[in-house]
């Protein structure tokens, strides 16, 4: 399918990049998320917090329960989860849960982020399950759609 690692990446944060206009087309906070296995995305999704009017609807959240779903497990082994902004503490807590393999984000998320922004969840010797983390990837586009998002906000009230 793709040729390389770096391609392969940059081809599936561009899907959850395109998850994250959703949200924003939706008035979410535009986040999006990919799960991928082998690549095959398991799950796809984007932040409804407000639509479903639940706190723990993150785009991270709804795109694990439906990679589990479509694996008919309740852990993610050698899965990557791809996502445009450094997950929250509920994210990466549900992340090491489902045991996944790898995380890449683009954004870093300085008020919640929970991979170093923030706090960093992983850091702590006492978790049964670590994963890798790469960030950055596509971070210009993945801020920029933020931006414009909190833009419009502040220019709405």
């Amino acid at each position: 399918m793709r040729n390389n690692k770096k391609e392969a990446d940059e081809f599936f944060m561009r899907q959850a990049l395109r998850e994250a206009q959703k949200a924003f087309e939706a008035d979410e906070v535009p986040v999006g998320a990919v799960i991928v296995h082998k690549n095959r995305v398991l799950g796809r999704a984007y932040n409804q917090v407000r639509l479903l009017k639940d706190p723990t609807a993150h785009a991270e959240m709804i795109a694990i329960t439906q990679g589990c779903e479509t694996l008919g497990s309740g852990h993610l082994p050698d899965v990557t989860v791809y996502v445009t902004l450094e997950p929250c503490p509920m994210c990466v807590g549900a992340m090491i849960l489902a045991r996944i393999e790898r995380l890449v984000f683009g954004a870093r998320e300085a008020k919640t982020g929970a991979c170093g922004s923030k706090v960093h969840l992983l850091a702590d010797a006492a978790w049964n399950h670590k994963f890798k983390i790469e960030e950055g990837l596509l971070e210009f586009e993945s801020a920029a759609l933020l931006q414009e998002f909190f833009k419009k906000k502040r220019a709405a009230r």
